[in-house]
């Protein structure tokens, strides 16, 4: 591939497809878009490889007055993951995480019930889900992402995306991060493949 920028998500969604040929076509494997720009990039790499698509919703939990500050993450299928050593050094309580957890539960379900419009989440148990948003920068919603299916029961995660930062060591970090969440990955420095998925 040349190097050069994706003209759109859809011509991403495309590229990424042809990195994941060897999955089309299976039935134990499910596309799994996060919004906004994953569920366009995942539509294409559901539509090329005849996959079912659904849209996985992730909402952070942000520490109450820093909302920047994630002390965990709730994810479509009603899985939440906390981050014990933001929550033990704040000393934040149950009851903290909890009205964080509800105000955030209703702001997932409002989105889901947008972008889902009325279907049923696909069941992910058992198969192999490709994660897919449109770029990675810090990384953290893939991570939390990966850290929520993983207890909805999936066979393997793939994180997939069509571009990453393009510089600097945090960057790099960032991406690493992601990589080392998932059972495999896939993700584009512009038009190179950075790191190729594994058979599964």
């Amino acid at each position: 591939m040349r190097e050069g920028r994706f003209r759109n998500r859809k011509e991403a969604g495309r590229l990424l497809a042809e990195a994941l040929l060897e999955y089309g076509g299976r039935t134990d494997t499910v596309v799994l878009g996060l919004p906004r720009g994953g569920v366009v990039v995942g539509a294409e790499i559901a539509k090329i490889l005849h996959l079912p698509l659904d849209v996985f919703t992730v909402r952070k939990l942000g520490v109450p007055g820093q909302k920047e500050l994630a002390m965990g993450a709730i994810a479509t299928g009603g899985a939440m993951v906390l981050n014990p050593s933001v929550i033990e050094y704040l000393g934040i309580d149950e009851r903290t995480i909890a009205q964080v957890a509800e105000r955030e539960r209703r702001e997932l379900e409002r989105r889901e019930a947008l972008f889902r419009k009325g279907l049923p989440p696909l069941a992910i148990g058992g198969k192999v889900a490709i994660f897919v948003d449109d770029g990675i920068a810090t990384g953290a919603t893939m991570r939390a992402a990966v850290a929520a299916a993983r207890k909805l029961g999936p066979r393997a995660v793939i994180a997939a995306a069509p571009s990453r930062p393009l510089g600097g060591r945090g960057d790099d970090r960032a991406c690493r991060r992601v990589l080392r969440a998932a059972d495999a990955g896939i993700l584009f420095r512009r038009r190179t493949v950075v790191r190729g998925v594994f058979s599964g």
